[in-house]
């Protein structure tokens, strides 16, 4: 049995896609569904059981002796919330818990950090694991705090020889992008908004830059196709000796300017930019620059090539947004 928590959310449930497409036959996931459209995340999915999250840890009680594997990608994701209560019992509380189950059954443990935890890049994309380096990190948000915090923990457990799973492994995620997000509102990725402008024949709307390194539009992150970090977490299931606090981007960084100008061109369109002011609220701390240093994980062993931006939009563009069915 193999447990996704955050199962019917945007990676969760690609990865749940990309299990059973590896031949995973039970597959739990942990998550709310709501009374939206987020179920059809799930739709095409054939699943052991759906757990609500208040639930989770008595149900892996009960299973204890059948969970092989915990993927948790559950999480409060949106980097403007406010309630750091609740991130904190969601995001720092919850992982703890599952972390202890996992090394008093023997469980293996995949959880999703995030580049968040990077703070203003000041000090680097490097993922370094070793809590010396870690405590030099900034996060500017709550969310990236509670991921930091986390990520700290494991950290301490590690260098102080703590017991621990049988394998463990933290992601630190950059800017995903693919289908199933639709339902993040206004924290979908900017490749779905500029599609749904260009849908209305309206122009993509993008920030000016307010930093003279860099033109409006050129500001540079670290996009990587949500296909790509499921198939780092299947190689990941295939690969229980690998262990540690690992970058998952692309390795290159575009511009915003590029990513437009991706989806435009997956419509067989022209380009259509319009800048604004980035709003002041977020302006001091704005990123202009984030890319993940890959490696580390590529001296763990994985090798498969990373999606170029082009590729990723067109397919993204012409196999999900533009058919009729966007849900993978």
């Amino acid at each position: 049995m193999f447990v996704v928590t955050g199962g019917a959310g945007f990676i969760g449930s690609n990865l749940v896609a990309s299990l059973e497409a590896a031949g995973i036959g039970d597959i739990v996931v942990v998550d709310w569904l709501g009374t939206g459209d987020k179920w059809r995340n799930l739709g095409k999915r054939a699943l052991a059981a759906v757990v609500e999250p208040p639930d989770i840890l008595p149900f892996l009680g009960r299973n204890a002796r059948d969970v092989q594997m915990i993927f948790h990608m559950g999480a409060i994701s949106d980097t403007t919330a406010t309630d750091a209560d609740l991130i904190a019992r969601t995001n720092i509380t919850l992982p703890l818990a599952l972390w202890d189950f996992c090394v008093a059954s023997g469980t293996r443990f995949v959880y999703a950090s995030s580049a968040a935890t990077y703070g203003d890049g000041s000090q680097g994309f490097d993922d370094l694991q070793d809590l010396k380096s870690l405590t030099r990190l900034r996060p500017m948000n709550a969310y990236g705090w509670s991921k930091h915090e986390f990520d700290l923990r494991v950290a301490r457990l590690i260098e102080t020889g703590a017991h621990r799973p049988p394998q463990w492994v933290g992601l630190k995620f950059f800017n995903v992008y693919g289908p199933n997000e639709y339902h993040k509102g206004g924290q979908r990725s900017v490749a779905v908004q500029i599609h749904e402008a260009a849908a209305r024949h309206a122009p993509a709307t993008l920030f000016k830059s307010h930093n003279p390194k860099y033109g409006d539009g050129g500001q540079l992150r670290d996009f990587v196709w949500v296909g790509d970090c499921c198939d780092v977490m299947v190689w990941l299931k295939d690969h229980p000796e690998v262990n540690g606090l690992f970058n998952l981007g692309s390795g290159k960084a575009r511009s915003f300017a590029d990513l437009a100008k991706s989806v435009f061109r997956a419509m067989n369109r022209e380009p259509q930019i319009k800048f604004v002011d980035t709003p002041e609220a977020i302006r001091a701390k704005y990123q202009y620059f984030t890319e993940a240093t890959m490696d580390r994980l590529r001296k763990a062993g994985y090798t498969k090539p990373m999606t170029e931006l082009e590729d990723g939009v067109a397919r993204y563009v012409r196999d999900f947004l533009a058919t009729d069915d966007p849900y993978r």
